[in-house]
């Protein structure tokens, strides 16, 4: 039995999952997170083969808690379940340790298809993205990838037009340390305002 961490802050996403998943013969769903901090918590004090990680939760979130689960448990399986493309973040999460990356509007049977393929021990990628990681070289230069992983997640918030206040909010931070954020984005990628980096995010459909 392949026992699965699910963690997404929508009710509806998880109720989702479970029926999906409780329709999948040797799947079980042994815990179920709203948030990153209540996700790494309950992998400190349960076991699961396997966790099923949405990169947009309020607290602890994105790559970071990828990182800080593995960190955790480093032989705890994970697949990201995101709404965001694999452009944006599939690299990333890989290269923090996890085993999959799919967008949530991937199929039923493909979600259940990866949860096996990494239980025992493969890597779920497309691919696009297994493109990009070989590619990975090349993409080093573009100035973005000279942001961390939380830089690249506060850029991501400010071009989707959110304020200080609300990326803050969103991901348990003060407002001074979002806005350092900021001015170390711009720094390092040599741009001057919130609209520069929007322009940018579009060409490179990071947006």
């Amino acid at each position: 039995m392949i026992r699965v961490l699910l963690a997404d802050d929508h009710t509806l996403v998880r109720e989702g999952l479970k029926q999906l998943l409780a329709a999948a013969e040797g799947v079980e769903v042994a815990g179920e997170a709203a948030d990153g901090d209540q996700a790494l918590a309950l992998v400190r004090a349960n076991h699961y083969d396997l966790a099923v990680l949405d990169l947009s939760m309020p607290g602890l979130s994105g790559v970071e808690l990828v990182k800080r689960v593995k960190h955790e448990k480093p032989k705890l399986k994970v697949l990201v379940l995101s709404m965001h493309g694999e452009r944006q973040y599939a690299a990333r999460a890989l290269k923090a340790g996890a085993s999959g990356y799919l967008t949530k509007d991937s199929a039923a049977a493909q979600l259940v298809s990866a949860i096996r393929k990494i239980a025992a021990g493969g890597v779920q990628i497309s691919e696009t993205a297994a493109a990009q990681l070989i590619a990975g070289a090349s993409a080093d230069s573009e100035p973005h990838a000279a942001l961390s992983d939380r830089e690249f997640e506060v850029f991501r918030m400010l071009v989707a037009g959110q304020g200080l206040s609300a990326i803050a909010g969103r991901l348990h931070l003060s407002v001074k340390t979002v806005s350092t954020h900021k001015t170390r984005i711009l720094q390092k990628m040599g741009m001057d305002s919130t609209a520069a980096l929007v322009r940018y995010a579009v060409e490179r459909k990071l947006s």
